[in-house]
C-alpha cells in the first residue's frame, strides 16, 4: 500500500495520508461504510506543536483507520457496529507497520520543527508493535541441547552467502526454532538467502528429472519439485546435502497421525481436513519474492526482537485444524481464526437485505469462542451480529425501536433457545474430556485431544453465553 505525506502551507501542520481503500478490494463497500460511521478518513492533520498526549490521540485514530483498511472477511463478520479493534495480531501488525513506514518517509523530508512530533509518533508505534500478540502464554522456553549439527548448517549457509542475525535453538515441547543473535529492529532484515540456495522451479528445470517428468499429463511444477526433493534428499553428491541431513527424520504433523489419534478425532472438522489433505497434492507455501536488485530472499521483521528472543515466521490466517494438519502444533494463545462454520440457508439474508451489513463475499455463518467478543449482553449476547440478524429474520423476530420491550425480550429468548438447540448436540457429540494420561500419551494423541479440548471450549462458550442471556432476560 503506497502512502503519501506532506507538510501543509505555513509548515505548522503535518498532513498524513493513509492509502485510500481500493475499489478492487472485494470488501471496499463495507470498509468505507465503517469509516464513515466512525467519522474517520484516510487524511489526518497533526499540528507540529501537539503535546505527546494529543499526538497519541491522533495516532489512535490513524490506527483505527488502518485497522479497517486491513480487515479481512472474517474480521468484518465478527466486528460489531462500534468495534474498531484490535481485530487480530495480523491486522494489528500490518496496520502499525504501514503507519511506521509513513512516519519514516515523513521524517526524511520533515523540517526540524516537524521532526519532534513525528518522532513521538514513530516511537509510540514501535512501543505498540513490541507488545502485539505477546503474552506470558506464548513465551517459549529454550532448552539446552547439543547443536553441533545445527551449527554446521549455519556455517554451511554462511559459506554459501546466507546473511543471518539468527541462531538455531530448541524449545521445550516444540523442537527446533530460531532466536535473535542481536537486537533487531522493525523492518530490519533478520535473514537473507541468496537465490542460488533456493529450491525453485529454475533449479528443477536444470535437472535431469525435469526432462523425465515434463511431458507427463497433468503433473504440476509443485509435484515435480516434491519428487525432486524426495530424490535429492538421498543423493550423496547433492549441493544441498548439508541441508537435507539436518532435516528431522520424521515430521510430527497431522498428516502423520496414527490410528489412535484419528479415532479420537472422528466426527470433527480436523478429521475431515486430515482425510482431504492426505490425497496426491503437495502443500506449497509462498513466503515472499526474490529481491531482483540483490538476487536474494529477504525476511524483514514486522516487530522488534531482542537478542535471545524467539523469532518466527507468521503462518498466516489459519485455523488450529490447518496448523495441526501441516505444521503439527496448536497455538497456545487465542486464535481468532478458530471458527465453527454453520450450514444455514443464506438466501434468507439476501431476500431481506441482511447481507448488506457485511459484504456478499461472506458466504457462510460461523461462530467462535465468545470470550473473544467485546459485547456480552444484548442485543448480540457475545455472538456475531450477523448471525443474530439472520436468526431473527428466520424466526420472524423483529428487533427495532418500534417493537415493545417485552416483545424484544421474547424474541431474544426465541433466538437464544434456537442457538442452544443447535450447539448442545454439538457439545454432546464431543463427549466429556478424555481420561487419558496425557503425559504418557503419544505426541499425536496429545495433539488430537488438545484440538478436541479447544472445540469443546468454543462450543461450550456459545451454550454458556446463550444460557446466561436467558437468565438475563428472566432477571
Amino acid at each position: 500500500m503506497a502512502a503519501e505525506a506532506e507538510l501543509a502551507s505555513g509548515g505548522d501542520v503535518v498532513v498524513v495520508r493513509l492509502p485510500s481503500i481500493s475499489e478492487e478490494d472485494p470488501l471496499h463497500r463495507d470498509k468505507k461504510r465503517i469509516l464513515e460511521r466512525a467519522n474517520l478518513s484516510c487524511l489526518f492533520q497533526v499540528p507540529i506543536s501537539s503535546s505527546t498526549a494529543d499526538a497519541c490521540r491522533l495516532l489512535d485514530k490513524m490506527i483505527h483507520a488502518a485497522r479497517v483498511a486491513h480487515m479481512d472477511e472474517l474480521e468484518l463478520y465478527f466486528a460489531g457496529d462500534d468495534d474498531y479493534g484490535p481485530f487480530s495480531a495480523r491486522n494489528e501488525l500490518e496496520s502499525l507497520n504501514l503507519l511506521l513506514k509513513i512516519m519514516n518517509t515523513l521524517l526524511v523530508t520533515a523540517s526540524d520543527g516537524a521532526k519532534g512530533v513525528l518522532q513521538v509518533l514513530e516511537d509510540e508505534i514501535v512501543v505498540r508493535l513490541r507488545s502485539v500478540g505477546l503474552t506470558d502464554n506464548n513465551q517459549m522456553a529454550v532448552q539446552e541441547q547439543n547443536q553441533d549439527t545445527e551449527d554446521s548448517l549455519l556455517k554451511w549457509g554462511e559459506d554459501q552467502g546466507v546473511k543471518s542475525k539468527l541462531q538455531i535453538a530448541f524449545f521445550q515441547g516444540a523442537g527446533r526454532g530460531m532466536v535473535a543473535s542481536e537486537n533487531i529492529g522493525v523492518g530490519h532484515i533478520a535473514l537473507e538467502i541468496p537465490e542460488s540456495l533456493i529450491i525453485s522451479e529454475e533449479l528443477l528445470c536444470q535437472s535431469d528429472m525435469f526432462l523425465a517428468l515434463k511431458d507427463l499429463n497433468s503433473i504440476t511444477t509443485e509435484t515435480m519439485l516434491l519428487l525432486w526433493s524426495m530424490r535429492e534428499r538421498h543423493n550423496p553428491s547433492s549441493n544441498f546435502k548439508m541441508f537435507f541431513e539436518t532435516l528431522p527424520s520424521n515430521f510430527n504433523t497431522g498428516l502423520n497421525f496414527g490410528i489412535g489419534a484419528l479415532a479420537a478425532l472422528e466426527g470433527t472438522l480436523l478429521f475431515d481436513e486430515l482425510m482431504q489433505a492426505r490425497q496426491v497434492y503437495p502443500h506449497i507455501l509462498n513466503y515472499g519474492r526474490v529481491d531482483q536488485a540483490t538476487k536474494s530472499l529477504k525476511f524483514p521483521l514486522s516487530r522488534p526482537c531482542k537478542a535471545g528472543q524467539q523469532c518466527f515466521l507468521s503462518y498466516g490466517k489459519h485455523s488450529g485444524s490447518h496448523l495441526i494438519t501441516f505444521y503439527g502444533f496448536l497455538p497456545r494463545e487465542d486464535n481468532p481464526y478458530d471458527v465453527v462454520p454453520l450450514d444455514l440457508d443464506m438466501s434468507v439474508d439476501e431476500e431481506d437485505g441482511t447481507a448488506q451489513s457485511v459484504s456478499s463475499s461472506v458466504t457462510a455463518h460461523m461462530v467462535r469462542g465468545t470470550w473473544l467478543s467485546r459485547s456480552g449482553g444484548p442485543p448480540t449476547y457475545g455472538l456475531p451480529q450477523r448471525l443474530m440478524s439472520h436468526l431473527r429474520t428466520v424466526l420472524n423476530c423483529g428487533h427495532n425501536e418500534s417493537i415493545p420491550k417485552a416483545d424484544i425480550k421474547e424474541n431474544d429468548r426465541m433466538v437464544l433457545e434456537t442457538l442452544i438447540t443447535i450447539f448442545s448436540p454439538m457439545l454432546e457429540g464431543l463427549g466429556e474430556p478424555d481420561d487419558y494420561n496425557r503425559e504418557s500419551a503419544s505426541w499425536d494423541l496429545k495433539l488430537a485431544l488438545a484440538y478436541k479440548d479447544l472445540k469443546r471450549r468454543i462450543i461450550s462458550s456459545i451454550v454458556t453465553s446463550c444460557t446466561s442471556g436467558l437468565a438475563l432476560l428472566d432477571s
